[in-house]
């Protein structure tokens, strides 16, 4: 389905319904990674993702289209994960980075994780690097979002992006040389 069909249907109240269960079977996967990336919790990821279906459904209308639609969706996904991970760590009264550190210890736990201690480290590394970064480096990195789909998702000039992926890069190699 064409992405200006598929918003027409969205906001129409008599095609709503089954366009959103296909926005939803169409973006699912894709926003579960990138949240999941961000949280590094399941049950935090679903609720997240469920969080970000319900806010694009009550808000389509607002939708005006001047980014994609999948834009619009993710930038939803990333305000929503960014939210919940903030009020995670105010409520365990920690920082947003050592919340994010007591989440990578816990993945050794989680039945969905398959990772080695290398991805382990690198998560590690990724923690240490600004909200700006970290956002940049893991759509970039591990979704492998070009940068203009990441620029209209944080709504970011393509170059603030380059130089903001190439510093991540530099201190996440510095991290993992030195520990």
């Amino acid at each position: 389905m064409e992405e200006q069909q598929l918003i027409q249907q969205l906001q129409n109240n008599d095609t709503r319904e089954s366009a959103f269960r296909f926005l939803v079977t169409t973006y699912q996967k894709r926003l579960y990674i990138h949240i999941r990336s961000m949280l590094l919790n399941h049950e935090d990821t679903d609720d997240v993702l469920q969080n970000t279906f319900i806010k694009v459904y009550q808000n389509i209308h607002n939708f005006k289209g001047e980014s994609q639609l999948f834009s619009w969706i993710y930038r939803i996904a990333t305000n929503e994960a960014l939210t919940h991970l903030k009020k995670q760590a105010k409520s365990n009264q920690l920082s947003t980075t050592e919340y994010n550190q007591t989440q990578i210890e816990n993945l050794r736990a989680d039945p969905l994780f398959d990772g080695d201690e290398a991805y382990l480290k690198l998560q590690k590394a990724v923690t240490q690097l600004p909200e700006k970064q970290q956002l940049v480096f893991k759509m970039r990195y591990f979704e492998e979002l070009d940068y203009q789909s990441i620029s209209e998702i944080l709504d970011t000039s393509v170059g603030g992006l380059k130089a903001s992926y190439h510093h991540a890069v530099k201190k996440i190699e510095l991290y993992i040389k030195s520990n």
